[in-house]
């Protein structure tokens, strides 16, 4: 079976993000590269960007693997408040979904508190302090 593996992008603070990320969810970075790593005499990097993140994996849970990159300069910023994508997480418990939401959550925007959904769920909606959307959701069945 395929896996997917969300893979976001930053302007100019996936460290941080990512820091931020192994805090709630735990566990070790599979990989760190920065943009200077790859830098040779055909493709120099320019100095402000050498210690940018061109890649960073964090292990999540079994299967799963967050990943991610600051964008290069030159290829523009991204506009957060249009990143409509979610990532979706599915917790093994009340209790983790709620750690889970509320550190994630941390110093961002709650769209939608964690609570019993009509559907059945134990569910949240929020956008962390890096802009990125999350949901998490328990479902005990």
């Amino acid at each position: 079976m395929a896996t997917i593996n969300p893979y976001i992008h930053f302007n100019g603070n996936a460290e941080e993000a990512f820091t931020f990320y192994k805090s709630v969810f735990g566990g070790d970075f599979a990989m760190i590269a920065r943009f200077k790593d790859l830098s040779n005499s055909e493709h120099p990097i320019a100095e402000n960007e050498a210690n940018k993140i061109m890649h960073i994996a964090l292990p999540i849970g079994k299967t799963s693997i967050l990943m991610g990159s600051d964008t290069p300069e030159f290829m523009g910023k991204h506009n957060e408040n249009e990143t409509r994508s979610k990532i979706s997480i599915n917790a093994e418990s009340k209790e983790e979904a709620d750690k889970l939401f509320n550190g994630l959550s941390a110093g961002g925007k709650i769209e939608m508190p964690i609570a019993d959904s009509p559907w059945g769920s134990y569910f949240g909606m929020f956008r962390d302090k890096y802009g990125i959307e999350w949901m998490v959701s328990f479902n005990s069945k």
